[in-house]
């Protein structure tokens, strides 16, 4: 399981980072906006740990901004600001939780494994968007009710853009995803499966279903 944590307090992150990855997390430590916007544009992540008072802004526009852009991520706010006023405002900005600073240890691991259980209950089956349609058990797809056959690799990379329509997804997590692995992005395996299930889904070139985010990736629009 992948956790991010946004702390610009050093000790802090150092301390949450190191009790962390002791429970056997994989965990990304940053400290301001821009290192936390860069890290979920490479890959994705299980939980957010999220602070408010950052160095370059404030959580709560950043959790804002990753919310209208279609980043879905489970966020864990954890802040020093403890008004009842700043709790609703987190939750009603996309939180999905919200602890105080001081705080302890076992109630953020208790937090943190809520967070996980809810995510894995809550899992779809059917995935829908603009005619597309994945049954995730029955492994079928079709595209207006018509059924289209697919490869177990480009049944994959569907099923990414399907989770998450609107993002944009860079190269290096769609590769990390097919290939399980962090793949060569500089090779063009990638825009192979691509342009295969363009010919697939798209029925003409100004009928587009993927935009190529050139330099960056690929968006499900």
């Amino acid at each position: 399981m992948k956790i991010l944590i946004v702390e610009d307090q050093r000790r802090l992150g150092q301390f949450l980072k190191k009790s962390l990855a002791e429970r056997a997390y994989t965990v990304t430590w940053v400290q301001t906006c821009k290192e936390a916007r860069d890290a979920l544009c490479e890959t994705s992540y299980d939980v957010i740990v999220l602070d408010l008072s950052l160095p370059d802004g404030d959580g709560l526009d950043l959790l804002k901004e990753w919310r209208k852009g279609g980043f879905n991520e489970p966020v864990l706010i954890l802040s020093a600001r403890d008004a009842v006023q700043d709790r609703i405002k987190g939750l009603d900005f996309g939180a999905d939780d919200y602890l105080s600073k001081p705080f302890s240890l076992e109630e953020l691991l208790a937090r943190v494994r809520s967070l996980l259980r809810r995510q894995t209950a809550v899992k779809e089956t059917v995935l829908e968007h603009n005619g597309i349609r994945m049954d995730l058990l029955g492994r079928t797809v079709t595209h207006h009710g018509q059924p289209i056959e697919l490869t177990s690799r480009e049944f994959a990379l569907l099923e990414i853009f399907l989770q998450n329509p609107g993002r944009i997804l860079t190269r290096t997590l769609i590769s990390e995803k097919i290939w399980e692995s962090h793949y060569d992005v500089d090779t063009n395996l990638l825009d192979v499966y691509m342009s295969k299930l363009r010919a697939k889904l798209e029925p003409a070139p100004d009928k587009s279903i993927f935009k190529t985010v050139r330099g960056v990736g690929y968006q499900l629009s």
